[in-house]
């Protein structure tokens, strides 16, 4: 299941989530983050249950976007513990992302 973030759900999802957070923040026209979309959710599998992955699409959720100073997309944000630990920007293979994640567990 995709979980969708919202200025109404980020709170509970991201800061107050006991597992570290990536969100992928992505418009509907990019085509990079069509590109990425496939891997995001293959890793959301991947990592159910030790890491929550989640998209924000920018167009919709033009604050949260701004808050966190995405300029270009994709960016992915991983956060843990209520924190930003990492941004990335652009598209990364499918082995590079995962690697990224697995700095971020335990």
């Amino acid at each position: 299941m995709e979980l969708k973030i919202t200025n109404d759900n980020f709170q509970k999802e991201v800061l107050e989530s006991e597992l570290p957070v990536l969100i992928d923040f992505y418009a509907e026209w990019c085509g990079p983050c069509k590109m990425m979309a496939p891997i995001i959710d293959a890793l959301a599998e991947e990592y159910d249950g030790r890491f929550k992955i989640a998209k924000c699409n920018i167009e919709e959720e033009m604050a949260l976007a701004n808050n966190y100073r995405v300029m270009s997309i994709p960016t992915m944000i991983i956060f843990k513990g209520g924190s930003t630990v990492e941004t990335i920007i652009g598209s990364l293979p499918k082995n590079e992302l995962a690697a990224k994640l697995d700095l971020f567990l335990g």
